[in-house]
């Protein structure tokens, strides 16, 4: 199983849930670029000070620069799974001459769907513990269960900021599925199964799409 892999798919599909379980089960090397984005710039590399002036002015990291961090987190290794990105076809013919990808997982989940999900999640204010009201509620209503202060909803998680961020990834997602599809290597999985099941199907499409 140990390819380089695509994860795709909305926000609130389950893909985090799924990369970890699959790098923890099966020794994939998980790489979330928004996670590279943040050590870059926290460790002030070169990369990361160069990064650092879009987002601060509020402008979208250019390809070649996401690029550029990949490269050196990945450039010879295999069994890669990638967490979110590609995110521009760009990015995703980029990334062919540093990691070649084999397989490319589409989670598929439904706009209203995905408003439900993400919806219900909530946020500790104090130590930044995430729950979901419906797939990890906290033992006590409303409150941390690491350090009992009240849980609030970020402004992005509400029904209109969802719906349109839904819509966006839709959008800008499309080129990458049809790019994938028309190479043969990108699996549907209906994510709007329970958790377990929605893994289950992705370790069997893996092996079922081995050569």
């Amino acid at each position: 199983m140990k390819r380089n892999l695509v994860l795709l798919g909305p926000p609130g599909a389950g893909k985090g849930t799924v990369a970890k379980r699959l790098a923890a089960e099966h020794g994939y090397l998980h790489l979330s670029t928004g996670d590279v984005l943040r050590e870059e710039v926290a460790a002030g590399s070169e990369l990361g000070r160069r990064a650092k002036s879009y987002m601060d002015a509020g402008e979208l990291v250019p390809d070649e620069l996401i690029l550029a961090m990949v490269r050196e987190r990945v450039a010879g290794k295999s069994g890669v799974l990638f967490d979110g990105f590609p995110r521009t076809l760009a990015q995703a013919q980029g990334l062919e001459g540093i990691a070649p990808v084999e397989a490319v997982i589409f989670l598929e989940l439904g706009r209203e769907e995905v408003i439900r999900r993400l919806s219900a999640r909530r946020v500790c204010p104090r130590c930044g513990a995430l729950y979901n009201l419906i797939t990890q509620p906290p033992k006590e209503d409303a409150r941390c269960d690491r350090c009992g202060a009240g849980l609030s909803q970020r402004d992005d998680d509400k029904p209109e900021v969802i719906s349109r961020r839904f819509e966006v990834y839709m959008r800008d997602s499309t080129p990458l599925v049809d790019y994938y599809r028309e190479r043969g290597i990108l699996v549907r999985v209906d994510a709007s199964r329970p958790p377990e099941e929605v893994y289950a199907q992705v370790v069997r499409a893996l092996c079922d799409d081995r050569p």
